[in-house]
């Protein structure tokens, strides 16, 4: 009725995880814990981890339980798990991003289910956000294969501006398990800090994301984030607590959990 209370949305968040990350004999992460928790899942396309059968795997279990399915392609590095920059020209890494939606959307298509959107993984991932010319390549690639896909990346980064040029749909990640630079940028896994592994602290700074649009950085600074997504890492140690915890902080605080694209 007129003259009566104000009403607001209440805020929402995908939580995303990075997964599907094992290869042959060996194991990585509890990814059937994490898909009782999270809302969409970034999966390995193969090259920087994950194999035929673990994609297949992962990806069934992603449709089994309604979880929204990303790509969560690398640079071609298995032994260093893709975390490591490779000099790679424009015209190869397109190449490369376009072969692992492929590979990937193979599975998804058999499962039943549906490619929504696109996360690259560690080294790609961090130059992609800084690097014109790996953006542009990247990009590019999710253009030719489905411009519908939504790109996943750091608030304000080069692959967001190259999305964005193109038309494509961008969702803002933020890291609750990943200390800040006062840049916005993350702080190197190589240095101490970089990693938050205590499940009451990445709760506590998710709200903060979520709710205040800000972050702590690990030199105290406040650092404006505006973000959609919120991503646990499945080969984090401990990471099903994380991801629960954070989970059930966000519920708590009023939250609506939820993908933030049609799964």
């Amino acid at each position: 009725m007129p003259g009566g209370p104000a009403t607001t949305e209440p805020s929402t968040i995908d939580l995303n995880c990075d997964m599907g990350e094992s290869f042959g004999r060996y194991r990585l992460g509890d990814d059937a814990a994490m898909l009782e928790v999270v809302t969409s899942a970034n999966i390995a396309c193969g090259l920087h981890a994950g194999d035929p059968l673990v994609m297949q795997c992962t990806v069934e279990m992603a449709v089994e339980r309604n979880v929204a399915i990303g790509a969560h392609p690398g640079y071609p590095d298995l032994q260093g798990f893709g975390r490591r920059k490779m000099a790679i020209d424009a015209d190869e890494l397109e190449a490369t991003v376009l072969y692992q939606l492929g590979a990937l959307a193979g599975f998804v298509h058999a499962a039943g289910g549906t490619l929504a959107h696109i996360k690259p993984h560690g080294a790609l991932y961090n130059v992609a956000a800084r690097d014109a010319t790996t953006a542009a390549a990247v990009v590019r690639a999710v253009v030719r294969f489905d411009n519908g896909l939504t790109v996943v990346t750091l608030p304000g980064s080069m692959l967001a501006d190259a999305a964005a040029g193109e038309g494509l749909s961008i969702a803002a990640e933020g890291f609750a398990d990943r200390a800040y630079q006062r840049d916005g940028s993350l702080v190197p896994r190589s240095l101490p800090g970089a990693v938050i592994h205590d499940p009451a602290r990445a709760a506590e700074r998710a709200i903060r994301m979520v709710t205040q649009s800000t972050v702590e950085a690990i030199d105290g600074t406040a650092v404006p984030l505006e973000i959609a997504t919120l991503c646990v890492h499945g080969d984090t140690s401990g990471a099903p607590e994380i991801a629960r915890s954070l989970r059930d902080a966000l519920e708590r605080a009023g939250v609506l959990v939820q993908a933030a694209w049609s799964v």
